[in-house]
């Protein structure tokens, strides 16, 4: 029997995206449902009660949420292509950081983008969460060595979306010059040929955040 697998999700989502850059990776053909979070589909609401956020995958009718938890299902689920590394220590250090990328340096990014009462203090605590990702990438061409891994997909929205987010806004934060280790890897990882597939349209993920960014300076 044939696997179903399911995905619900959103196209500009950096989340929802990291699921169908894995999926990708792995070969697994799915079908991919777009929610409308303001009006979020019985289906979503059924198979994740708890959060209701996407992504939300369904593997021949069971459930999973969170898109690292779905992250580390695909890869123990699917064994080609492995997106975690086999020793121990290494599996650890993946995990942490992509922890260190959701927990620390996302939300410092998405407070200088979007505003905060104390910009300048954020501004500075986004680029030395940068300066540390850039210091543990080293001289590889992806986190995991020569191939996309968990580090990497995670890390999704740094390598296309901040580069968006700054043409956008006109504030600029991820630069050559400061950071040449992440925007080579940036480069290197937009243009992998399963990952640049399953990542938005330029032009339309653009127009996007410049609508939001609108949005964010006319209710100040």
């Amino acid at each position: 029997m044939a696997d179903e697998v399911k995905l619900f999700g959103v196209w500009g989502s950096p989340f929802s995206r990291r699921v169908e850059i894995a999926l990708k990776l792995k070969g697994v053909n799915y079908e991919f449902f777009e929610e409308d979070l303001s009006n979020k589909s019985a289906l979503l609401l059924k198979y994740n009660p708890i959060y209701k956020k996407v992504p939300t995958l369904v593997h021949n009718g069971k459930a999973i949420a969170e898109s690292q938890i779905i992250l580390e299902y695909i890869d123990e689920t699917w064994k080609n292509s492995p997106i975690l590394p086999k020793d121990p220590y290494e599996r650890a250090q993946a995990r942490f950081w992509a922890r260190f990328i959701d927990e620390k340096l996302m939300p410092t990014l998405w407070k200088v983008f979007w505003g905060c009462e104390d910009h300048d203090k954020v501004k500075e605590e986004a680029k030395e969460h940068l300066e540390t990702l850039e210091n543990e990438l080293k001289d590889k061409k992806f986190f995991g060595g020569e191939t996309v891994g968990l580090v990497d997909i995670v890390g999704n929205f740094i390598a296309y979306w901040v580069p968006r987010i700054q043409e956008a806004s006109g504030l600029v934060l991820l630069t050559e010059e400061k950071y040449p280790k992440l925007y080579q890897w940036s480069h290197e990882f937009e243009n992998h040929g399963d990952v640049k597939v399953k990542l938005p349209p330029n032009d339309k993920l653009l127009a996007y955040i410049k609508s939001r960014l609108e949005g964010v300076s006319t209710s100040k």
